[in-house]
């Protein structure tokens, strides 16, 4: 039913300086952008304000996020936003899970799941490699959220008000109780928090 994952992670990551990311158990990491309202897209999805932030030879660690990540789970909506920016796929080196409500042949390394997510989840974390990225959208944040399925939120705050959009975090999930484990400002005013989700329910 599932795809074999990707080779597991190379033994130098094991001493890997930001090994936050790399304590097992294996986790479900969301690793996302947000105007500090809350917002991680205008109405109509555009991503510009992004940019405001954008500064050479600076990716606020996303490089050495990624190397800790196996596997990626993305939402419909989010898969077909990457595709329209015209640039190679950022996750082919990684198994690409897409959650959409319509079944589709899998595309490569991407296999397009309409099932349970608890069971998808369950299941890969049963495997051995690296962590879970989940690289949105906000309808698939709140999906997974709502069955307590995220274990690590990694939100970079981009100083930007937007006013309106689409919210990462929808009324009707349930409550968590967070530890921060690691928050980090850079001169471009971005802030980067990390928390562990302390309730297990």
């Amino acid at each position: 039913m599932f795809p074999e994952i990707g080779q597991p992670l190379p033994t130098c990551l094991t001493s890997f300086i930001n090994d936050k990311f790399i304590l097992m158990p294996k986790k479900l990491i969301l690793y996302i952008a947000m105007s500090l309202d809350g917002y991680i897209a205008r109405p109509d999805g555009n991503l510009d304000w992004l940019s405001s932030v954008e500064r050479p030879g600076e990716d606020y660690g996303y490089a050495d996020f990624v190397r800790t990540v196996d596997t990626v789970i993305m939402g419909r909506k989010t898969y077909d936003k990457v595709l329209s920016f015209g640039i190679p796929f950022p996750h082919s080196g990684r198994a690409c899970y897409i959650i959409t409500r319509q079944e589709r042949a899998p595309d490569g390394n991407v296999v397009f799941y309409s099932g349970p997510l608890t069971e998808l989840v369950t299941q890969l974390k049963s495997q051995p490699g690296g962590h879970i990225y989940c690289d949105g959208g906000a309808e698939l944040v709140n999906a997974l959220r709502r069955d307590n399925l995220i274990d690590t939120y990694v939100v970079s705050i981009i100083p930007v008000l937007l006013g309106s959009g689409i919210r990462l975090f929808q009324d009707g999930s349930p409550g968590n109780t967070l530890q921060l484990m690691e928050s980090k400002a850079f001169d471009s005013g971005l802030v980067q928090l990390m928390y562990e989700r302390v309730d297990k329910g």
